[in-house]
């Protein structure tokens, strides 16, 4: 099957476990909305499936539009964001010194307020007005913490209404969403007769409708209707704010990359478990910000709400979105765009663009690699190069890896690069694979800063022992090593978890006392420290990490 034909089998299937009454979804790539359907009913009883014109109300992402406009007034000099929100809405003079920053990014304190703040939409403003002067509660003072809040969100709705003298849906509508070309797109529900999907819930006796809260005070927290086609346009705005040469849009780039910068953490109060896929949450302003290990860094938001759920994310490496929307209360979108964009991108997503420096030097290191230069390591290295290690010790260390693994070559697999001035690679002779990785200064032209190839244990070594034997427990074969019991739990999780394992590449370690190895398992990668005695053999150390893959 075609990319897209794999993606139409997703969300059917999707659709058929009933998850929602009906969907549309739409994928983005550089800056188009290539494809885009719908399945179901947008209207219970109809027949007729939403498509990429249909209009959904899509709720916290919302958020996303508020932080832009709260920004476009930021550049133009009408605020800042280290104001103190009581300047512009007194009601909040006699609470806690609250910024425009702490509402942004959800750290002014408050309590998370779902599902209450769902049904506060259609609040009018003067009531709204006359509850912040009543007091607001809080659970913590400002600025310690991320806490989700839509009542952070109506306050800078009151805001931006207050600083332009002009209702908040007018702004954005004048200041975003005209300017992008999303006509589908407002604050006010539309009519019977248009193109419009309705909100349900699952009741006993199966969907039944939700009324539509009209546009009040807490629209700047998710009162937004659009569609597939208009979303497009925001999703593809704010993916492109990191191309070299972005397209115009009415916030600048460097506007729209700050709001895609992590601003707070997200899942601090939460344990870790293993096995953990090792990603990292935040927020920014009026976005999520997740670094997965094996897409990188993808941003967006969801949207939660009687009748509605929703869900955009995009890569911004590459250029790739994917919207999904759903007609249900509180609807899971997010597990199907991610889904999605795995198909879209593939296992494997390329790495940063390394510099052209970064591509020369290891070709020069590969060189130096197979016949060590003093004079040319002293041109392409800095100066510290050769003070954290002496050359001659360099040498030394490439015999040793000579020596175990015999006369290597570049491995078959691609370099990798974290940054434009990284790069990673693999080196394999006979007996093994051993990864090498250089990091270059920020000086013009750069210099190769860092060069750090790992080194194989010895076989029959302690550390080639200890490694052996910590593989083999975790295969089911031999004692168990002599480790804390902590981390032979957490050791034991992992085989657990991964099935068997095979030894890999050594990724680092000095080759005497210290190693680090990829696993390959037989349902996932994992990656093993150790740590030992050189003159017992006893493990000092040792961890377990998942790998990705």
């Amino acid at each position: 099957m075609s990319e897209f034909e794999v993606i139409d089998a997703l969300v059917a299937e999707f659709h058929r476990r009933g998850a929602v009454p009906g969907l549309a979804f739409g994928v983005v790539r550089d800056g188009v909305l290539v494809h885009a359907g719908g399945v179901g009913e947008s209207q219970a009883g109809t027949g007729t499936p939403p498509d990429q014109d249909t209009v959904f109300r899509i709720a916290s992402m919302t958020k996303s539009f508020t932080a832009a406009t709260v920004l476009l007034l930021r550049d133009e000099g009408m605020l800042a964001l280290d104001d103190l929100a009581e300047e512009y809405v007194p009601e909040l003079r006699d609470g806690p010194r609250v910024s425009i920053r702490h509402l942004l990014t959800m750290t002014a304190g408050f309590p998370t307020d779902d599902p209450w703040g769902d049904r506060q939409q259609g609040l009018p403003l003067d009531e709204f007005g006359k509850f912040l002067a009543n007091g607001v509660s809080v659970a913590r003072m400002p600025g310690i913490a991320f806490e989700y809040s839509n009542l952070g969100y109506a306050i800078l709705g009151r805001i931006i209404a207050g600083v332009t003298q002009t209702p908040y849906p007018d702004v954005v509508r004048d200041r975003l969403l005209l300017p992008l070309g999303m006509t589908r797109s407002g604050f006010h529900a539309p009519g019977s007769e248009e193109n419009a999907a309705r909100g349900y819930r699952r009741a006993p006796h199966g969907w039944e409708e939700v009324p539509v809260d009209p546009c009040g005070a807490f629209a700047p927290m998710g009162g937004l209707f659009t569609s597939v086609r208009d979303l497009a346009r925001w999703v593809a705005g704010l993916a492109a704010a990191f191309a070299p040469e972005p397209p115009p849009h009415p916030l600048s780039p460097a506007s729209r990359r700050e709001m895609q910068c992590a601003q707070v953490p997200t899942g601090w109060d939460r344990p870790a478990t293993f096995p953990a896929d090792g990603t990292v949450t935040a927020y920014g302003f009026g976005l999520t910000i997740a670094d997965e290990p094996v897409l990188g860094r993808v941003v967006g938001h969801g949207g939660g709400y009687p009748g509605f759920g929703s869900y955009m994310r995009w890569h911004p490496a590459t250029g790739t979105g994917v919207i999904a929307f759903g007609n249900l209360t509180y609807a899971r979108m997010q597990p199907l765009t991610a889904r999605i964009m795995q198909e879209v991108l593939g296992r494997h997503v390329p790495g940063e663009r390394p510099w052209p420096e970064t591509d020369a030097a290891r070709d020069q290191v590969n060189d130096l690699l197979a016949s060590w230069d003093d004079d040319k390591a002293s041109r392409l290295f800095s100066p510290n190069v050769e003070l954290d290690m002496p050359f001659a010790e360099r040498r030394q260390a490439i015999a040793l890896i000579r020596e175990r693994i015999g006369d290597f070559r570049s491995d078959v697999r691609p370099p990798e690069s974290g940054s434009p001035a990284h790069s990673r690679w693999w080196l394999t002779g006979d007996n093994g694979t051993v990864q090498v990785q250089i990091m270059l200064t920020p000086e013009r032209p750069p210099r190769v800063q860092s060069l750090i190839v790992a080194v194989p244990p010895a076989p029959g070594s302690p550390l080639d022992t200890a490694l052996t034997a910590v593989i083999d427990w975790m295969n089911g074969r031999g004692p168990a090593p002599l480790l804390d019991a902590t981390l032979l739990r957490r050791l034991k999780a992992a085989a657990a978890w991964a099935g068997r394992c095979t030894r890999g590449a050594v990724a680092a370690g000095d080759g005497s006392t210290t190693v680090t190895v990829d696993l390959a398992g037989e349902h996932a990668p994992l990656t093993l420290s150790m740590s030992v005695d050189p003159a017992t053999g006893r493990s000092r150390q040792a961890d377990i990490t998942w790998s990705p893959a």
